[in-house]
């Protein structure tokens, strides 16, 4: 469990399935991080990169809206395969907006990144939460888990107001998962439930004139923290189908869902998705470029879940 950060900082943490050596490069090396630096959506240029005590690195953000951010981010600290210090968010005309110290370190064959973001203020750092969020900000660091584990998974992360023990419950029982797993418009029910590994439970959504049925099976449940399970699209009858509106979308996908418990009432929820089993290369290139389509869908049911959470 983290410790709990000063009202004028913000703190994220990740683990990351690649090697210490590997996360750092992908940080460090410019052509690398041209591949996953910003949140889904974003680009960057870079003009200059210098990663080391007393060094700059000048970049241009490019939104998916064509708007463009000047960044220049200059180093106070640099150890190699360790840390960073570095001053974030100004350029030459502009001073920063925090500072930023990030502490990688190996967790077996993983790497623990611990970040923590230093405002002048509270208040400065409850408004940039918010710009956090709104810009869809930490989805920088799954694309960055996509990018060391080989782009072939899909990561997203949210923290909820909410211990693990509860969270646990909003994933295992049918009950609370109809009100919060289906897209905005559709409603869930399920027809069948058996939450335990080896077992499957059906349901059918309905919404936008369409009605979807579905399948879980659980291959691995560890109470309260990992839960492991396979997805398909069915039709009434139980028989594998596909989803109605993507033909190539993969017939399986495999969820492992991780919760972590950074305080004892705030869960962080790790979502992995992945293509499970055979596929053809197009229904590869299909999970590929619906990532932005995955995250508004998953950022969605989060909203929902979010709500749901409130008013319970």
């Amino acid at each position: 469990m983290a410790a709990k950060n000063k009202p004028n900082e913000i703190y994220i943490n990740r683990i990351f399935d690649a090697p210490v050596k590997t996360v750092w490069n992908a940080w460090t090396d410019k052509n690398q991080v041209a591949n996953w630096y910003g949140p889904r959506g974003f680009t960057i240029t870079t003009h200059s990169s210098d990663i080391r005590t007393g060094g700059s690195w000048s970049y241009t953000m490019h939104g998916p809206d064509g708007t463009k951010w000047e960044n220049k981010t200059v180093y106070l600290e640099v150890e190699k395969y360790k840390r960073m210090v570095y001053d974030h968010g100004g350029n030459d005309g502009r001073p920063p907006l925090f500072r930023v110290t990030v502490n990688f370190s190996e967790a077996g064959d993983k790497t623990k990144m611990e970040m923590i973001m230093t405002l002048p203020t509270a208040e400065a750092a409850a408004e940039t939460k918010k710009m956090i969020k709104q810009a869809n900000g930490n989805s920088t660091w799954d694309r960055l888990a996509e990018y060391v584990t080989g782009d072939e998974k899909f990561f997203i992360n949210r923290t909820f107001d909410a211990p693990i023990a509860t969270m646990w419950e909003m994933w295992t029982n049918p009950e609370h998962m109809a009100k919060w797993t289906p897209p905005t418009g559709f409603e869930m029910q399920f027809i069948k439930a058996d939450v335990r590994p080896g077992g499957t439970s059906t349901y059918v959504m309905t919404g936008h004139g369409l009605k979807m049925y579905g399948a879980f099976t659980y291959k691995e449940m560890r109470k309260p923290h990992q839960l492991i399970y396979t997805q398909i699209f069915t039709d009434e009858h139980g028989k594998i189908s596909r989803h109605p509106l993507a033909p190539t979308w993969p017939e399986t996908m495999l969820t492992t869902l991780t919760l972590t418990e950074e305080s004892s009432d705030l869960t962080r929820v790790t979502v992995q998705w992945e293509v499970f089993g055979e596929a053809t290369a197009v229904e590869h290139e299909t999970f590929h470029k619906e990532k932005p389509g995955m995250t508004q869908g998953w950022s969605g049911s989060f909203e929902k879940l979010d709500s749901y959470l409130a008013k319970r």
